[in-house]
Parts: structure tokens; C-alpha cells; sequence
């Protein structure tokens, strides 16, 4: 007889398996099962962009989809698959070979012999991950079942495929390009994610828009970040509401006050501008970080970086716009949070450069003549002879003064049309390089003043 009663003896806890579905991190079990489900890339999967009506109609083209991580290659192929029923094969060019891809094309032969239900052969879609890491001699591989249909290829990559993927292979595919989805896509994904059986909606989570909005920004464009989020925020409202502490809780960030498209983003951004005007490297990082932090576009600053190189340092240091248009580059290629590095030195470069707006205000002049003065022919001596005959029948170039025939390689003569040369457009400041451009300037028309006078 037992020692203890039946009753009394605890059972042992036994948890219940999860489905496939459920056992899914929700970034996967939010994938879109049809076009109107997508979000974002309007260009690509609208109602009449070219890629949807083509799978649509059944046609499946090889392409190349490039863009940050999160926007959504991979979730798309995977959708152009189902639509065209077609067998859908992953691969990553991270972890595999050549010898896997053989094994791949061998299957998808075997399987083009095989009638499927609406007796067509079946294809299959060949999803090629970070295919820029593949050489270009691996890439060769793909170039004969591509051409003779055995596979559609779909390559992903974050990299500019003409910089990272071989010809041969580019002009049998079609490029598209994906953007980071905007805020607004990923607040909609966030609520779906939250209302659905397939995704948080068994839960019966109340969540508050700030939260939502919280970790939309910080996302930064990338979904799959923004799903995980969200699920770690969830795991963190035991009383079923997802307020603005926790999902600073699961992201890790404080929310800012900060929105990209009200005043308070055009107030930060006016702060930066200014900061870097006016010499102060300090203030400007500050104002810089404010707006990282707060989710905004590295690129939009990057951007922001190129145009003050111009209009407010311009030839007084022209490296300047070097250092920015490298940042904006850097910027692209590897995001943040490692964008932030580069983002900064040029912040610094270009806020301690000597400053001179003399470029800008030359443009400005020079727009205000073309507005404000009938458009004017161009001078004979100044026009082309490169038609057959035209210099000689037309006159044109008769008169014209090469610089390199005279000393110091200039020649005075008028460059503009007749009743333009009212004021010089362009007066270089005493600042940086710009004062070498002033006193080469002023040698030039010295000396050209002096043969007049002995004329």
C-alpha cells in the first residue's frame, strides 16, 4: 500500500506543446500571406506596380532585392512564391556553397518534370540571402539555370547590387530597391500584430499609441526589430497594458520628445543647422544625438551635412564637403548604430571649418539674373564650333581668347552676356582657402586693369 494517498501525490507538470505557428517568434508568424497585407514598398507591391502585376499574371522574373535589413526581401519572395505556386528554396550565401547550390538546381530539375495540379511544370524560386557575399565566380554559378528557367532567382542583399553583384548576372534580373519602412507602416504592423490570433491577440493586450509609436521609432524602418520588440513588451504587461515605460523597458531607450514630422523636428533640426553655423562642435553632437536618439534618419542628417558643407563653408575649406559627402556614404552602407561614428567627425569637421556663405549667395545672385533679366544669346567668341562649318559660316568662336596662350594662364575678356556684368555675383571672403581665391582673383584683374591703362 502507498505511503501517501492518490490524491496527495503531485503530479508532474507536463507543458502543453505549442503549435509550430505559436512556438514562431511573432516576427515570423506576421508574415504577410497576400499583397494587401504588406506593408510598406508601395513601389514594388501596389496594386499597379510592375513586380505584382507580373506575379499576378503568373510570371515569375529573376530580381535582385536590395535594402537595410527589416523591409521586407525575404517576406517577399516568400509571398511570390505562394502566389505563383511555386517551390521556394532558402539559401544564404553566408552559410553555403557552391556544392549546395548544385544540390539545389539538381532538385529543382527533378522537380520541373513533375506536372503540378493546373498541369504546368512546377518551378521553383531560388532565395539567395546576402548573395553580395558570393564572388563573382560563385555568382557565375547561378547565371545557366537562370537562363534556361530551372530556377527564378530572387538575390537579397543590403549592399548596391552594381557594386556587388556581377554583370552577367544583373541583366537577367530585375533590381528593386526597398526603403525603411516609414512610422506610420510599422505602427500599423504593431496594431495588427496586436489584434491577431496568429500574432499577440490572444493575449487581450491594451497598448497605449505612444508605446506603439515608441517602438516604431526606434526601429528605424526594420519590422522584424519592431516585432520583437513589441513581444518582449508584451512578455512585460502583466496587467494587459502596454503602456510608454514598458516598451521603453523592452527597447531599451528613453522616448524623447521627438516627432519627424511636427515642430518639434524642425526645431532640433534648425538647432543642429545653427550649431554648426555658428563654430560649436559641442552643441552640435548634442543636438545630433538628441535626434538619433529620438529615431530620426541617419541619412536626413547626413544629408543636412552636405548642403552646410556648401552653403555655409563652401571654398573657404572645400574638404569639407568631401568629409560630409564620405559620411553620407558611410552613413549608407553600414547604418547605425556604427553610422553614428562618421555622422560625428563630420559633424565636427564641418562645424569648426572656417566659414564663408560667399557661394551660396553668388548662386542666389546669379538665379535672381536668370529671373529678372530677358534671357540673353551667348557672346560669338564664346559659342561652339563643334558642328561641322559652324565657325566658319556662323562665326562662332571668332574673337574667343585661349587663357593657356597668355602668361599666368588667364585673359581678360567678357564671359557673360551683354548687361549681365552689373556686379560681380561672386565676392570670396578673407576665410580659409577662400582668401587665396580672393587674392587670385584680384591678380588677375590687377593685371588686366594694368594692360588696359598702358592700352
Amino acid at each position: 500500500m502507498s505511503l501517501f494517498a492518490e490524491d496527495e501525490i503531485e503530479a508532474p507538470h507536463v507543458p502543453v506543446p505549442l503549435r509550430p505557428d505559436e512556438a514562431a517568434p511573432l516576427a515570423a508568424r506576421m508574415r504577410p500571406r497576400s499583397f494587401e497585407e504588406f506593408v510598406g514598398q508601395r513601389h514594388i507591391v501596389g496594386r499597379d506596380a510592375p513586380l505584382r502585376r507580373a506575379v499576378e499574371a503568373g510570371r515569375l522574373p529573376s530580381c535582385l532585392f536590395f535594402g537595410a535589413a527589416g523591409t521586407g526581401k525575404t517576406t517577399l519572395a516568400r509571398l511570390i512564391a505562394r502566389n505563383t505556386q511555386a517551390h521556394f528554396d532558402e539559401f544564404s550565401a553566408i552559410t553555403g556553397g557552391v556544392a549546395d547550390v548544385r544540390r539545389i538546381i539538381e532538385a529543382a530539375r527533378q522537380r520541373r518534370k513533375v506536372l503540378s495540379p493546373n498541369d504546368q511544370k512546377r518551378r521553383t524560386v531560388l532565395f539567395v540571402d546576402e548573395i553580395h557575399r558570393f564572388n563573382r565566380s560563385q555568382q557565375d554559378a547561378f547565371l545557366p539555370h537562370v537562363e534556361d528557367g530551372t530556377v527564378t532567382l530572387i538575390g537579397a542583399t543590403t549592399e548596391n547590387p552594381l557594386a556587388a553583384v556581377n554583370t552577367p548576372l544583373l541583366s537577367r534580373c530585375r533590381m528593386f530597391r526597398f526603403e525603411p519602412l516609414s512610422n506610420d507602416d510599422v505602427v500599423s504592423l504593431l496594431q495588427r500584430a496586436l489584434h491577431e490570433d496568429r500574432g499577440l491577440g490572444s493575449l487581450g493586450l491594451k497598448a497605449e499609441p505612444a508605446a506603439l509609436l515608441h517602438i516604431a521609432r526606434c526601429a528605424l524602418g526594420d519590422a522584424r526589430t519592431a516585432l520583437n520588440s513589441l513581444e518582449m513588451a508584451a512578455d512585460l504587461a502583466l496587467d494587459k497594458v502596454l503602456s510608454l515605460a514598458l516598451a521603453e523597458s523592452a527597447v531599451e531607450r528613453r522616448a524623447l520628445d521627438y516627432d519627424k514630422s511636427g515642430d518639434n523636428h524642425y526645431d532640433l533640426i534648425s538647432a543642429y543647422i545653427k550649431s554648426l553655423r555658428g563654430g560649436d562642435p559641442d552643441a552640435a553632437l548634442y543636438w545630433m544625438a538628441r535626434m538619433l536618439e529620438g529615431g530620426e534618419d541617419p541619412m536626413f542628417i547626413a544629408r543636412r551635412l552636405v548642403i552646410q558643407s556648401s552653403e555655409d563653408i563652401g571654398n573657404a575649406d572645400p574638404r569639407a564637403l568631401q568629409v560630409a559627402l564620405s559620411a553620407l556614404l558611410a552613413t549608407e552602407k553600414i547604418g547605425l548604430p556604427e553610422a553614428a561614428i562618421p555622422l560625428a567627425q563630420a559633424t565636427v569637421y564641418v562645424a569648426t571649418a572656417p566659414k564663408s556663405n560667399a557661394s551660396y549667395v553668388a548662386l542666389h545672385r546669379a538665379q535672381d539674373a536668370v529671373k529678372n533679366q530677358p534671357p540673353a544669346s551667348v557672346p560669338i567668341h564664346l559659342r561652339s564650333t563643334a558642328l561641322r562649318g559652324s565657325g566658319e559660316k556662323l562665326g562662332n568662336g571668332q574673337g574667343y581668347l585661349y587663357p593657356h596662350d597668355f602668361s599666368g594662364h588667364f585673359v581678360e575678356q567678357e564671359y557673360l552676356p551683354e548687361g549681365f556684368k552689373e556686379s560681380d555675383y561672386y565676392e570670396p571672403s578673407g576665410e580659409g582657402y577662400e582668401a587665396s581665391i580672393a587674392r587670385r582673383l584680384a591678380q588677375w584683374h590687377g593685371a588686366a586693369d594694368e594692360a588696359e591703362n598702358e592700352e
